[in-house]
């Protein structure tokens, strides 16, 4: 907790695109100060997560704003908010902090970022897109030693960086089944073809087969027409009810939160989804698919060292991998000392806050940063741009809205997809 020669948050703002961001970012936010007050922006470039996806998450949904860049300084100017958390992309953080860094703003937030979860790809240019935040927070011991050899490697400031934990980690509930029960943590994009997601359900169609003294269930991702942060090209479901009369009766789908879920589940089993990483936190048996190889791609490269590798052979065979203790402290999972909620207090307690300055600028990245700040309604000076500013038209700000997302939702529903099938024909 904060001491008193420093001034706790009071309030929160946080801006989000998509339903796993929200959930970090809501979840950053209340650690930050308890009974902290938060408002909502939903970034208007995105579509917006359903309502259950935002109460999932822990917010009313009808208290969620949609902005463009422009409207986000409006709604700052007029509420103005101790902390702002950037709960975006990398490229969305830049926009963001280029805008801020010339917004005329009386008293500008704090601005706070990180990542959503584990860190397993592109960690410099995700890191260089969020440098420039007073706050860039490390979600474990492991990522601060990385994220501070890479800001060093170029020469930019790592005292932003501070070591917190994943925000959606929790303490095991009260067990809700008496059966043992495997659940399968799904992901929307890993892995992305369909023959290796098919594969994935004829293995736990074989193991239910092998245990029908277990329930096995496919915890799903997002529930069917619902927008989760990465499209879903071959969605579980309809693989799974593709079957018909094979599936086995213990076979089963499952929605909802995934807290929930691990109330009642022994073994999970993942390719890399971060709910093996809450599933490491409670102490459950854990494991992370080598099936499909260990690669970067995949994300499950991120665990090597922790024990939890193993594949379909090893589940049917009996095994319920435990994680490596001295692995999972270096992650930040088990008891962890949290320094982030002191840290911002004793930031917002030194007085005035220096201007934001962004990594990239026109002088070292002019070929790259003119179009990550287009693609968040930013020019090149900062300034929203005016189409999508509130000088415009609420009715041509919508039609301008409306088809980029449809132009987005069909390059990525459609067109992606396609292209995908031909590349594995």
């Amino acid at each position: 907790m904060p001491t008193t020669k420093n001034r706790p948050v009071r309030s929160v703002a946080v801006l989000a695109d998509a339903d796993s961001r929200w959930k970090w970012g809501l979840g950053l936010a209340r650690r930050l100060h308890p009974g902290v007050a938060i408002t909502g922006y939903q970034f208007a470039g995105a579509q917006t997560p359903s309502q259950r996806q935002l109460a999932e998450a822990g917010i009313n949904p009808d208290s969620v704003i949609v902005v463009a860049a422009g409207e986000l300084i409006a709604a700052l100017t007029a509420n103005p908010v101790d902390a702002l958390v950037l709960s975006l992309p990398g490229t969305g953080v830049q926009a963001m902090l280029h805008l801020l860094a010339h917004a005329e703003l009386e008293s500008r937030p704090l601005v706070i970022t990180g990542y959503v979860g584990v860190v397993y790809e592109r960690v410099v240019e995700g890191l260089l897109l969020r440098a420039g935040a007073d706050v860039i927070v490390a979600n474990s011991p492991a990522d601060l030693e990385r994220f501070g050899g890479v800001l060093d490697g170029v020469g930019y400031p790592s005292s932003s960086l501070v070591q917190s934990r994943l925000p959606f980690l929790r303490e095991p509930g009260q067990r809700v089944n008496p059966r043992f029960t495997v659940t399968f943590a799904g992901q929307p994009d890993v892995p992305n073809s369909r023959s290796q997601r098919r594969y994935v359900v004829e293995r736990l169609a074989e193991h239910a087969a092998q245990h029908p003294e277990r329930d096995v269930l496919i915890k799903l991702r997002g529930l069917p027409g619902e927008v989760v942060t990465h499209v879903e090209p071959y969605p579980y479901d309809e693989i799974v009810r593709s079957m018909g009369a094979d599936r086995p009766s213990n076979l089963k789908l499952a929605g909802g939160d995934m807290g929930k879920a691990l109330n009642r589940t022994d073994l999970l089993v993942t390719v890399s989804s971060t709910a093996a990483l809450e599933s490491i936190h409670r102490g459950l048996a854990t494991a992370v698919l080598t099936d499909l190889g260990i690669r970067e791609s995949l994300g499950n490269a991120y665990f090597l060292g922790s024990n939890c590798l193993a594949s379909f052979d090893d589940l049917d065979a009996g095994a319920l991998p435990e994680a490596d203790p001295v692995w999972a402290r270096s992650h930040g999972l088990g008891p962890q000392v949290d320094p982030l909620p002191e840290r911002v207090a004793e930031l917002l307690a030194g007085g005035p806050l220096p201007p934001l300055r962004p990594f990239y600028t026109l002088s070292n990245g002019k070929a790259f940063l003119p179009g990550v700040l287009a693609g968040y309604g930013v020019g090149t000076d900062g300034k929203p741009v005016p189409f999508l500013a509130n000088g415009a038209p609420d009715g041509l700000r919508r039609v301008v809205r409306q088809s980029a997302r449809n132009m987005y939702r069909h390059g990525a529903q459609v067109v992606a997809p396609a292209l995908r099938r031909l590349a594995s024909l």
